[in-house]
């Protein structure tokens, strides 16, 4: 196996299937023998999923980027002491639905947060944890919220779904401009495919980087 951290994350905009897909790249593994942590940002710990709730409402949103990234920041705290750490010390894989590229893309390029800020917090809260291997799901807005839509069953949308459609046409264009600023941790991939041939696509980058035997 490669010298990587078994730490990959999924990235992109509303509805591009990052849940799905990490899921599915969860079963691969364990068919392999390998034990799977699947978890998501905000959230994957208790006190993560408490501030999660406090996000995704939309309190934050008053308070301006800064506020919502210092939300963002002790939630990944707790969820890297509580889940991703040990995990990955007992030798486990780590797959996460968002991680802090959704910071850099969200708060950071339609923040507009000062971008020493956001590396002093990305310094102080990651530290050395950086994933081993990213996948940004590349999807037309306009189809990603209407399979948003489908996926909430009438649920009212969250914080940042309710943004116009402006907003995620530059959400995607941010998420590709990080993407290509780091070849060697982020894959694009795209998001039109059907889940299957996106999954399959994951599955070879991921032994290709990883050196698994598939």
């Amino acid at each position: 196996m490669a010298n990587l951290r078994k730490f990959i994350t999924f990235e992109g905009g509303e509805g591009t299937g990052k849940s799905t897909q990490s899921e599915l790249l969860a079963g691969r593994l364990r068919a392999y023998g390998y034990e799977v942590v699947t978890t998501r940002e905000p959230g994957g710990s208790p006190t993560a999923e408490y501030l999660r709730d406090i996000i995704l409402s939309g309190k934050a949103k008053q308070f301006g980027a800064f506020a919502e990234t210092t939300l963002f920041s002790a939630a990944r705290i707790d969820h890297l002491r509580e889940t991703i750490e040990p995990a990955l010390k007992r030798d486990s894989w780590v797959i996460c639905d968002r991680f802090l590229d959704s910071t850099r893309a969200y708060q950071g390029a339609l923040g507009n947060l000062d971008p020493r800020v956001l590396k002093a917090l990305e310094r102080v809260v990651i530290g050395d944890m950086m994933p081993g291997l990213t996948f940004v799901l590349d999807l037309p807005p306009e189809e990603g919220l209407r399979r948003a839509q489908t996926r909430a069953r009438g649920a009212a949308p969250d914080r940042f779904e309710s943004e116009e459609i402006d907003y995620h046409k530059a959400l995607r264009k941010a998420f590709l401009d990080i993407a290509s600023k780091e070849p060697d941790r982020i894959a694009v991939i795209d998001g039109e495919a059907t889940a299957d041939r996106i999954a399959d696509q994951v599955w070879s980058e991921v032994t290709r980087r990883f050196g698994i035997d598939a």
